[in-house]
């Protein structure tokens, strides 16, 4: 990539300088080593890392089978499997190129308490910044998704704050009832940025059996299928967002520079890339290119010109269907 071409894809995310728009997401990379072993990656062609889902304790996380293809898309349930917080901050971090890039951890949990002692053992390491994932089960509530009641994820963000100056990302879940005011009240409980969206929940059935093909029964349904809903929801966090310079990661289904431009023009700021890496692992570099020829077309300098830029329909409406 040419200096000048670098140069307009840079920007700034919650005070961190970012290489490109593009962060590769929670679970699809690892813990940020596995993909270096990709010919031809560089890291130079991210904004971001983030790392893979991290609780407080080791997990093994959920039987076999875990990820089954769909539609355009894909299930997982892979039940945050990782070695616990200390064992990443104390023999990951430390391998990981932080010259390169910026490294986001993904904090997860069961109850309150957990989220904050994690981010509290990242606080004291070299991490660039935190993701929270409020999709996990609350076990002191029945198993209530935190992510799926305002309530709950203003009160794990806040106490994620009490505990840290770095930036703290809430990943949003699509899997609640008004996306918005779940970002307000996070807002206002400390939130820098927001990750939107998480998974869908969906399930796949073997008719043989008549049993489902994931473990778990039900997992977290990504790529191309869910685009259309993620990116309704980015424009919906966005309106939110905009009046504070609240930061956004759009993501869902992005597999190709013009997936990434639609969500930059829906409000993100930022733009994951996940799915689309199972079977094109230098995708990436692919949509920095066809992100910079579009600037180019469109005689913008800067990749933060296309932030926010959608022109509604005046006759817009709210109901769906004929």
């Amino acid at each position: 990539m040419q200096a000048d071409d670098a140069d307009k894809l840079r920007l700034d995310f919650c005070g961190l300088p970012f290489n490109t728009p593009l962060v590769l997401l929670s679970g699809c990379v690892g813990f940020g080593e596995e993909y270096t072993r990709v010919t031809g990656f560089t890291h130079f062609d991210v904004g971001a890392v983030c790392l893979k889902g991290t609780t407080l304790e080791p997990r093994l996380g959920n039987p076999p089978h875990r990820v089954c293809e769909t539609p355009a898309g894909m299930l997982n349930a892979i039940g945050l499997q990782n070695p616990g917080a200390r064992y990443v901050v104390d023999e990951i971090l430390p391998r990981l190129p932080f010259a390169e890039t910026r490294f986001i951890a993904n904090l997860s949990g069961s109850t309150v308490e957990e989220y904050a002692e994690v981010a509290r053992i990242f606080d004291d390491s070299p991490i660039d910044a935190m993701e929270v994932n409020i999709s996990c089960p609350n076990v002191k509530e029945g198993g209530v998704a935190f992510g799926n009641d305002p309530d709950m994820s203003a009160r794990v963000t806040e106490a994620c704050r009490k505990v840290t100056d770095k930036p703290l990302i809430v990943k949003l879940s699509p899997n609640q009832t008004d996306i918005a005011e779940n970002a307000r009240r996070c807002l206002e409980a400390g939130a820098d940025a927001f990750a939107v969206i998480n998974t869908l929940m969906g399930m796949a059935i073997d008719i043989e059996s008549r049993a489902p093909v994931i473990g778990n029964n039900q997992g977290g349904l990504s790529g191309p299928a869910i685009k259309p809903v993620a990116l309704l929801k980015v424009h919906q966090v966005y309106q939110v967002c905009r009046d504070h310079g609240v930061p956004i990661i759009g993501q869902g289904g992005v597999a190709s520079p013009e997936d990434a431009i639609e969500f930059l023009i829906a409000g993100a700021t930022a733009v994951g890339v996940g799915t689309g890496l199972f079977y094109d692992p230098l995708l990436c570099a692919k949509i920095n290119a066809g992100i910079v020829d579009y600037l180019d077309r469109h005689g913008l300098a800067t990749v933060g010109q296309i932030t926010g830029s959608l022109v509604l329909n005046d006759e817009g409406g709210s109901c769906a269907g004929g």
